[in-house]
């Protein structure tokens, strides 16, 4: 009975005949933030690696990430000017606006996804008009606002949208929105089970999306609730959604798996700023091995069952993927 198990791992070209899930470069769409402005490039402390920059600097940003065969990103934006509605989000000339219309001009094959929200354009940090009745985020009166943004989005050459604040029926109306003005063709991928997560802080740091007052958990996701996690993404699906996501993705790799074991949808994780901060930090220490514990992490988002991985370390992995082709 010796080796019945070990003998497809004694050989390597073996192991690599028989493995089960690989990591690809195809696989990532890496975040960028975007800033009013001109040559700027502000890294942020709390994010080693990562930039608010302007447009200008995006675009060089854009021609990096080509090169290393990333050709997916998604975009967060952040004005000069924020109020309680988050009027440059609704704005035919705003930032986003710009952004995307930039990018395409210059990167025609890059994939632009936006993210839809108002969080980092609302001066109170929340992700819509707010109640003042019942102190969080009006839901109808935001989805109204949501469409007008993602009619923006779709005018300037999006090529899918990504709404993350939460609303019911976000993806309803959406969908509703686009295929009348004639926008049927763009998918929409849903923060489906989008978590109240302690592991955002350096997200909010470079997006400048801190909420003001309170917190938003009347309106993302209990992380203790895993069957609601899942009604949530088959309630998106059922909407219409073309792409499920879990957000966060490292503490909920149980929520992927029963997700994943529920639907025929590609599914996304989200691995957000404060996992990648973690490596980091750990890295800065000297107790990992870092560039082998970031791919065994990645690798662990697809075992789990995520077909994409958002992630601020797609560029180390592409390069790590690349030397190793």
């Amino acid at each position: 009975m010796a080796y019945t198990l070990r003998r497809k791992r004694l050989n390597p070209v073996l192991r690599d005949l028989v493995r089960e899930n690989h990591v690809r470069t195809e696989d990532f769409i890496y975040p960028l933030f975007i800033k009013e402005g001109e040559n700027i490039a502000n890294e942020v402390p709390s994010l080693p690696g990562v930039y608010q920059l302007s447009i200008d600097n995006v675009l060089k940003e854009c021609k990096e990430l080509q090169g290393l065969g990333l050709n997916a990103i998604i975009l967060f934006g952040i004005p000069d000017t924020k109020d309680s509605v988050g009027s440059d989000a609704l704005c035919e000339h705003g930032l986003m606006a710009r952004s995307v219309q930039t990018i395409k001009e210059h990167f025609p094959d890059m994939f632009v996804i936006t993210d839809l929200c108002f969080c980092e354009y609302t001066d109170h940090g929340h992700c819509g008009v707010m109640d003042p009745k019942l102190e969080t985020v009006d839901n109808d009166i935001t989805l109204e606002n949501l469409t007008k943004q993602a009619l923006i989005h779709a005018k300037a050459g999006v090529d899918m949208i990504a709404p993350s604040g939460m609303m019911d029926n976000t993806i309803a109306t959406l969908r509703a929105g686009l295929d009348g003005a004639g926008y049927s063709h763009l998918p929409l991928m849903a923060y489906s089970t989008k978590f109240a997560s302690s592991y955002y802080g350096p997200f909010r740091d470079v997006a400048e999306s801190a909420p003001s007052y309170g917190d938003r958990k009347s309106y993302q996701m209990d992380p203790a609730n895993a069957k609601e996690a899942l009604l949530e993404s088959l309630e998106d699906q059922a909407q219409g959604a073309d792409i499920l996501m879990v957000k966060p993705a490292l503490a909920y790799l149980d929520v992927v798996k029963e997700i994943k074991g529920n639907t025929d949808l590609p599914l996304a994780v989200y691995n957000v700023s404060g996992e990648y901060a973690m490596l980091h930090a750990a890295k800065n220490a000297g107790v990992i091995d870092y560039e082998q514990v970031m791919m065994e992490t990645m690798l662990g988002f697809k075992r789990a069952g995520a077909d994409i991985i958002i992630s601020y370390h797609a560029k180390e992995a592409a390069r790590l993927l690349k030397g190793n082709a």
